[in-house]
């Protein structure tokens, strides 16, 4: 034994002998061929060996799709991407089916072709919905929506029972509430303003978180926490860009850093509400808004699970047999709901009020039509066996959320070499961004896309392009809420017809795109509201 641990020392050794003569060989080369460079001279080529790896990886991505011919050195179009302009996402798009941008480490894949859109929405096995790089670390990587497979799909079935008609006739009272309270405020803002033109872009922006907040968590949370979330929110949009500087999450101050603490703050608030939403519902209470019905779901299962578990037969099955699920995870849902909807409802808003203002004849038919469903009475609230009949008011709504999509793209992560197409192959790691615009804007689908004509969708064949209508994306990803939201803005605006007067006041930049996540008026909306008089 001491022989052969002997002889595995003097291995050992001999190993460590060979490859320090090794190291001391190679050190002695390099000595030999820098000695006659200066620092400065190191130092540059150096860096001009980054410079020139970073430019052939990015040709080696690119391959043969559209983007620049060079990337800027590491950081490429990064200060471009912190204030971006729609004319160069127009440009981009019509570069090519494919094109390619290339931020510090990230290598970005735009596909503006609609069936390559599609492609990439129902491609589970190569791809995951990322939303942004950073998006984990803000929203929590365990979130649903950053769920794959089995796993999504069975709690994505849990939730579909939120949005049966059952469940959304059951949040149209408190949903009217918020109308009126909220119109009443931009009468009185109007009237502060003494009757000027006054942005209105923000007030859009609160109606709609108050919407989305009293539409999830009814009275369970506070006016104050409303207005808080509302007026903070913005910070979790702003963190959320499509590339952000590496570690700046933990840099007190930046964006993500400050997007980071209010989305905490927003989720606790709504860990709380889940709380004592389960104490209420224990008592015997009706379901008014979405937690209700979830809480309610998962009393029916919990109570069916055990009279199975006792032996009853012919027991009744739930319409939506669900595990139990934490207040945490409750709250962390409802989190990305109102992710999902705060920016995409605030523009869609902003953008409705502003055509509506802008086009008197269509808001006239709309006035009557939904005047004409409640029988002459204005004050009659919204139902939802209204919603099917006011096709010129559906009609106003599909337009506008092709005239002005809320969302103009969808960021997914490669998670293995994609071959999109048969001549290009997306890198493992690289994102792959379908676009949703430029399929809402093909004149050989939509003629004159420009112009925004509710017609389309009556007297045209707007209805039949079902391919092209990326409103709500595709696949095992799509929008849950594809009924709810074009709902909630029929009511909204039918209401806003029968209760107010608004008048827009273009400026030269009205027509001018912002883009905050999604499309915004550049002048934020300037209008004036008063009380319609009958």
């Amino acid at each position: 034994m001491a022989a052969i641990m002997e002889g595995n020392v003097a291995l050992d050794n001999g190993t460590y002998t060979a490859s320090q003569s090794a190291s001391t060989q190679v050190e002695a080369l390099l000595s030999t061929f820098l000695s006659g460079w200066t620092t400065t001279q190191i130092v540059v080529t150096v860096f001009l060996t980054l410079v020139a790896y970073d430019q052939f990886m990015y040709q080696y991505r690119k391959g043969s799709i559209a983007g620049p011919m060079f990337k800027i050195p590491f950081m490429g179009p990064f200060i471009q991407a912190l204030h971006p302009k729609f004319s160069e996402y127009l440009k981009q798009w019509a570069s090519g089916p494919l094109s390619c941008v290339s931020v510090f480490h990230k290598f970005v894949v735009l596909a503006s072709d609609r069936d390559i859109a599609h492609k990439v929405f129902k491609s589970p096995n190569y791809v995951k919905p990322c939303l942004v790089p950073i998006a984990t670390k803000i929203m929590g990587p365990e979130s649903w929506v950053f769920l794959q497979g089995k796993a999504h799909a069975e709690y994505r079935r849990g939730l579909t029972g939120l949005f049966t008609n059952k469940a959304l006739s059951t949040y149209l009272p408190v949903q009217e509430k918020v109308y009126g309270d909220y119109f009443d405020r931009f009468v009185k803002a109007s009237e502060a303003a003494g009757g000027k033109p006054t942005a209105f872009m923000g007030w859009f922006r609160e109606i709609n978180c108050a919407l989305s907040c009293r539409t999830f968590f009814g009275d369970y949370i506070s006016e104050s926490a409303v207005k808080k979330i509302a007026d903070d929110f913005y910070l979790v949009t702003a963190a959320l860009e499509l590339v952000n500087v590496p570690f700046s999450i933990h840099v007190p101050g930046t964006k993500p850093w400050r997007g980071k603490r209010i989305a905490d703050a927003t989720k606790a608030e709504f860990t709380r509400c889940a709380a004592a939403c389960k104490a209420n519902m224990a008592t015997g209470a009706k379901p008014t808004c979405v937690i209700d019905q979830w809480v309610l779901h998962m009393m029916e299962s919990n109570q069916y699970r055990a009279r199975i578990a006792a032996g009853e037969e012919g027991v009744e099955k739930p319409t939506n047999l669900i595990r139990d699920f934490s207040d945490v995870e409750i709250a962390q849902t409802l989190f990305t709901f109102l992710f999902a909807s705060q920016d995409a409802s605030s523009s869609s808003t902003t953008w409705l009020f502003q055509v509506m203002a802008q086009r008197p004849d269509v808001l006239d038919r709309v006035r009557a039509e939904n005047l004409a469903v409640r029988g002459g009475d204005r004050t009659k609230p919204f139902e939802l066996d209204m919603y099917e009949s006011m096709p010129y008011t559906n009609a106003v709504v599909k337009e506008l959320l092709r005239y002005r999509p809320p969302v103009i793209f969808v960021p997914y992560l490669a998670t293995k070499a994609f071959p999109v197409t048969p001549n290009y192959t997306v890198p493992k790691g690289a994102m792959i961004i379908p676009s949703c615009y430029p399929a809402l804007h093909d004149p050989a689908v939509y003629p004159n896309p420009d112009t925004f004509d509710p017609e389309r969708w009556i007297s045209g064949d707007a209805e039949a392009q079902t391919k092209n209508w990326l409103v709500f994306g595709a696949g095992a990803h799509d929008c849950l809420a594809r009924k709810y939201v074009p709902l909630t803005m029929v009511a909204m605006i039918g209401k806003a017809s029968l209760e107010l007067e608004f008048t827009h006041h273009p400026t030269p930049l009205s027509e001018e795109i912002r883009v905050f996540a999604t499309l915004f008026p550049e002048d934020e909306c300037q209008l004036v509201f008063k009380k319609r008089e009958w």
